[in-house]
C-alpha cells in the first residue's frame, strides 16, 4: 500500500483552499495513495491563551506546557482544527476519520526532556499503525490531531512535525509537508529560485548559513530525521497551488524534495 501522510501546519491550515481538500479526496478515491493527514494548530493556541489570558512562553522554540495550556491546545487541536479538517474534506466528498494521538493510544508520548523545564511537552515513543490500516481499510481518510497520551495516561504536547515524521515512518509512507511556499528556494542572480532536491548535507549547509530559518528549520529536521528512519520520500509542497499536490502524487515533480547523500545518484 501507498500511504501518503499529508502535515499541514498552523500557520496555514486555517487559510487553505477548498481546492486542497478536493485534491486529497480525489488521491484517496485513485486508489493510487492512501492519504494521512497530521496536523499542527500553533498560532490557534496562542490566539486562544491569549483570550483565555493563560500566560506561556517557549523555550528553545518549543512551548512550555502546564495542564493549564495543555486543556486549551487539546480544545484547539483535537476539537476546533481537527473537526475543520474532517469537515471540510467532506464538503469536498472525502471520507475523513477525525481523532488525536490519545484516542485508543493511537500515538505513545515519552517527555522530551526529563527535567521538566519544559512541563508537558513530548516526543513519540511509539504509533499503532495497525489502527490507521484497519480506518483506512474501511475508506477513510485519518486526520490526526498530536495531542497524545504516555504509558500512564498523562497528556503531553506534541510537534506536529514530529508525528508526522513518527507516523510516515511507521507506515513507511511518503511525506508530504503542506507550506505556503513552493518548497525551499534561493536567491541566484537577484531572483528566488526553488530546489527541485537538496540533500541532507546541504540542509545543514543552509541552516548554519540562515537560507533556512525559522519555521522551516524543524521540517527539514524532521524530513532527514524520517529519512535515516526508512521514509523512502520527504516533500516541501504549497499547498495554495491546485496543482501541486496533484503533480507530485501523478509525476513526483513539485515542490522541493528533501533526500539523503547516497540516493542523489538515483533521483
Amino acid at each position: 500500500m501507498n500511504f501518503l501522510v499529508i502535515k499541514c501546519g498552523g500557520s496555514v491550515v486555517e487559510k487553505l483552499p477548498d481546492r486542497f481538500y478536493e485534491n486529497i479526496a480525489d488521491i484517496q478515491k485513485s486508489g493510487k495513495w492512501l492519504p494521512v493527514i497530521v496536523h499542527g494548530g500553533g498560532p490557534l493556541i496562542s490566539s486562544f491563551l491569549n483570550k483565555l489570558n493563560i500566560e506561556t512562553s517557549f523555550r528553545h522554540g518549543l512551548r512550555v506546557t502546564t495542564e493549564e495550556v495543555l486543556d486549551a491546545a487539546e480544545i484547539v487541536l483535537s476539537g476546533l482544527v481537527n473537526k475543520q479538517i474532517v469537515r471540510k474534506l467532506s464538503m469536498a466528498k472525502g471520507k475523513a476519520f477525525g481523532m488525536s494521538g490519545a484516542d485508543g493510544h493511537l500515538l505513545t508520548a515519552v517527555p522530551v526532556d526529563d527535567s521538566g523545564n519544559l512541563g508537558f511537552v513530548g516526543k513519540i515513543g511509539g504509533v499503532k499503525s495497525e489502527w490507521l490500516i484497519q480506518i483506512i481499510k474501511e475508506g477513510y481518510i485519518p486526520v490526526i490531531s498530536p495531542i497524545s497520551l504516555d504509558a500512564k495516561g498523562q497528556r503531553y504536547n506534541i510537534n506536529a512535525d514530529a508525528a508526522a515524521s513518527a507516523i510516515a515512518q511507521a507506515l513507511k509512507a511518503h511525506l508530504c509537508f503542506i507550506s505556503d511556499i513552493p518548497g525551499i528556494w534561493i536567491e541566484e542572480d537577484g531572483k528566488k529560485k526553488v530546489l527541485n532536491k537538496v540533500t541532507q548535507q546541504e540542509v545543514v549547509d543552509m541552516i548554519a548559513e540562515k537560507k533556512i530559518a525559522g519555521g522551516m528549520i524543524p521540517k527539514v529536521q524532521a524530513a532527514i530525521e524520517s529519512l535515516l528512519e526508512g521514509v523512502p520520500e520527504v516533500v516541501i509542497l504549497n499547498g495554495f497551488d491546485d496543482k501541486s499536490l496533484l503533480d507530485y502524487t501523478n509525476n513526483g515533480r513539485a515542490g522541493t524534495k528533501i533526500i539523503l547523500e547516497g540516493e542523489a545518484a538515483h533521483v
